[in-house]
């Protein structure tokens, strides 16, 4: 199942406190899991994104309604495809 990468940006969003922003999480999951998509992971991060959030889904369109779910959640960003660094070790060698 491919994994997917979401670099977001609170700049524009009003975060009120800290317990604001860990609640939408929960619902951020739920609407993950109703594209059948899992929320594997999300990092709070130093450097341009504020959060890392990785997330395995079938197929692209599924990943886009992902990162439609987190914009509308005020989350912007950007989302890209990542592949395990084994996986992609393995493609090199097939090179």
């Amino acid at each position: 199942m491919p994994t997917y990468a979401s670099l977001i940006e609170l700049d524009d969003r009003d975060v009120q406190n800290a317990q604001e922003l860990a609640s939408i999480w929960g619902e951020i999951r739920t609407e993950f899991e109703q594209h059948d998509a899992e929320l594997i992971d999300s990092y709070a991060a130093l450097g341009n994104a504020d959060f890392l959030i990785t997330f395995e889904v079938d197929d692209r369109g599924a990943a886009f309604k992902c990162a439609l779910t987190l914009r509308r959640h005020g989350l912007e960003g950007q989302t890209m495809e990542i592949v395990d660094t084994d996986d992609f070790a393995t493609l090199v060698d097939e090179i």
